[in-house]
């Protein structure tokens, strides 16, 4: 079993408020919660920059790796307008 742990950082240069941003950040963390991911936004004050950190458990390195490929593809799939990077280790 392992602990996997995932920093999101989000560019989000068409954003201007804290309230848009909250809102696309709303919208992500509903879907990636429906992946049986454990989400934190740890978003500093700067309105068009946004970080999330996930965790999840994985039963081995495999599952790790779809469940990561499932998180990249749930995000380019409904979030392509915004520049992403995706950093994923086992603790």
């Amino acid at each position: 079993m392992r602990l996997m742990h995932c920093h999101l950082h989000l560019d989000l240069p068409h954003i201007e408020t804290k309230k848009g941003r909250r809102a696309v950040l709303n919208a992500l963390k509903s879907r990636l919660k429906t992946h049986n991911l454990s989400v934190l936004d740890i978003s500093g004050e700067y309105v068009k920059e946004a970080d999330l950190v996930m965790a999840y458990l994985a039963l081995d390195a495999a599952s790790a790796a779809r469940q990561r490929d499932a998180i990249e593809a749930l995000i380019e799939r409904h979030f392509c307008e915004f520049e992403y990077e995706l950093v994923c280790e086992a603790l």
